[in-house]
């Protein structure tokens, strides 16, 4: 089956979220068919940051939605942007 890969910008409900806290959150509850496979901090502005993530996907019906909603269900996060989705090309363990 074709894999997918989504980059999604990842954006704290609140000014104080302890932002790093998202990813490992993220790692424990995704489902199975989902992975992230890299993570980075990024700045937004003024002191605040945000979440860039890369998540592997099967590249099926409702997969992403799947994604988006697992994202949205973690604790601090507000917003999320979906920055690119792209065919995996190589085969990431």
């Amino acid at each position: 089956m074709t894999k997918l890969v989504a980059r999604i910008n990842i954006l704290p409900s609140e000014s104080d979220t302890d932002i790093m806290s998202i990813p490992k959150s993220l790692g424990e509850s995704l489902p199975e068919e989902l992975k992230m496979i890299a993570h980075t901090k990024e700045p937004i502005a003024f002191g605040l940051y945000s979440i860039l993530a890369d998540f592997t996907l099967n590249d099926s019906e409702g997969q992403m939605e799947l994604l988006e909603e697992s994202i949205k269900k973690i604790k601090g996060v507000g917003q999320i942007e979906v920055v690119n989705v792209s065919r995996q090309s190589v085969n990431i363990k």
